[in-house]
């Protein structure tokens, strides 16, 4: 019995679907799915030469070298404790204010997503470094998991997001001009997430507490301390803006440079050297597996013509531009449920992609618009990537605390993606100026 082409695609999405229920890592789900329906297609032969092909594809393409360069460059500095001195140096200048505690954790992730490029280690780093100090002060539980939730989630909107980069490599679009769109959108979130704070302890003024004001001299020796993820990230970012570095050589240097700097401030022993390689080997191994599953799965879907027949569906629908965006959010919000952020970026973008640029939308607006959502997957239920990870670090909350507490930050990322929707300039100005 013969399956047509739509048979097998719907067929084979319903199977990736299930093995990810199954707890089947997705990059191995999308692999085997995607090469059992090419070869079901195009044959066998070519079906297994295809495996060995892209497997050295993507493991030696220079481009995807940016991807293990920048994940050692926040390794190293999570592991040289400079998340601690931004919490700190933030906290002495907003911490007494009314839930000021909640602003600085904001800032200091912010500060940390900016040389991390993580969402989940902004999340678990600041489960350690703020929950605490939170606790200390009495502020709720549901409030201090939730800021550090919605806070982790900067790290796949700050350059160097590695969601962006992925994003990158897969539409073929520049990753430095992407990196430097998030800048801004980020910049606003950051704005949002702390009025949103300052909101709560209006409405709620016995609720969060406020510590003492810092001297100035407090305020200034904190400032001292945060010169090298400062200087980190102007140099990073400021060479790629300035053209000095192309994305890759940007990872590389930076990796060298938070290495260099840590050394000369005594902070990197060579056991703590030896764990930052180790960390960010094994998180670029399980990145690379999911990517080389996708590729797998993007030649299936070609052979299906799954992309342009999707891409049919939408422009068919007779919506106008923005009503088929506010549709494709719906979907992704949805996936948001069910999948982690870097599956649902790799399995739907080389599907969505043609559907968008043939609506006439800039691509690299597109990729900040994607990553946005993303991001409010990472804390929204039932599944909140971020959520899990705070609740794996902090033992004594329940997931229906912390979902309790995000609440409000799901709120304003929502408010967010208006306002990105109706002003793209916000992500396409600075990259029009490189």
């Amino acid at each position: 019995m013969e399956f047509s082409s739509d048979a097998v695609a719907v067929l084979g999405f319903v199977v990736l679907f299930a093995l990810m229920l199954l707890r089947v890592p997705v990059g191995m789900a999308m692999g085997l799915v995607g090469v059992t329906g090419f070869g079901y297609i195009v044959g066998g032969g070519p079906a297994l030469k295809m495996i060995g092909q892209t497997t050295m594809r993507v493991v030696t393409d220079y481009t995807f070298g940016v991807i293990p360069m920048f994940l050692l460059m926040g390794s190293v500095a999570s592991r040289t404790g400079m998340s601690k001195e931004l919490f700190q140096a933030a906290n002495r200048f907003v911490g007494h204010l009314r839930g000021g505690l909640g602003i600085a954790t904001i800032a200091a992730c912010a500060g940390f997503a900016a040389i991390s490029g993580s969402s989940v280690a902004t999340a678990a780093t600041f489960s350690t470094v703020a929950y605490p100090e939170m606790r200390r002060f009495g502020y709720p539980k549901s409030f201090a998991t939730g800021v550090i939730a919605a806070g982790g989630t900067l790290g796949a909107m700050f350059p160097p997001s590695i969601v962006l980069a992925v994003y990158g490599l897969i539409t073929q679009q520049d990753i430095g001009k992407l990196f430097i769109a998030g800048i801004l959108p980020g910049l606003l979130a950051v704005s949002m997430y702390m009025v949103t704070i300052a909101v709560i302890g209006a409405v709620k003024p016995g609720w969060l507490p406020s510590a003492r004001v810092a001297t100035w001299q407090e305020r200034y020796q904190a400032v001292k301390e945060v010169w090298a993820p400062l200087l980190l990230f102007v140099f990073v970012i400021g060479g790629l803006y300035g053209g000095l570095f192309t994305p890759t050589e940007a990872g590389g240097m930076g990796a060298g440079g938070a290495i260099i700097i840590s050394m000369i401030r005594r902070r990197l022993s060579r056991a703590d050297l030896l764990a930052s390689l180790l960390q960010a080997t094994r998180t670029a191994a399980a990145v690379f597996t999911v990517l080389i599953g996708a590729m797998l799965f993007g030649y299936f879907l070609t052979v299906t013509q799954t992309p342009q027949k999707v891409t049919e569906f939408i422009t068919s629908l007779g919506l106008s531009p923005i009503g088929a965006l506010v549709l494709i959010m719906l979907m992704y919000l949805v996936l948001g449920c069910l999948m982690d952020a870097m599956a649902m970026v790799i399995l739907t973008v080389p599907i969505i992609f043609p559907a968008v640029t043939a609506l006439g939308f800039d691509p690299i607006w597109f990729g900040v618009i994607i990553v946005m959502t993303v991001e409010l997957g990472l804390i929204h239920p039932p599944v909140g990537m971020n959520v899990f990870v705070i609740k794996t670090v902090v033992q004594d909350v329940s997931f229906s605390t912390i979902f309790y507490g995000v609440i409000p930050f799901v709120i304003t990322d929502i408010l967010r993606l208006a306002i990105l929707i109706a002003f793209p300039v916000i992500a396409t100005w600075l990259p029009g100026r490189m």
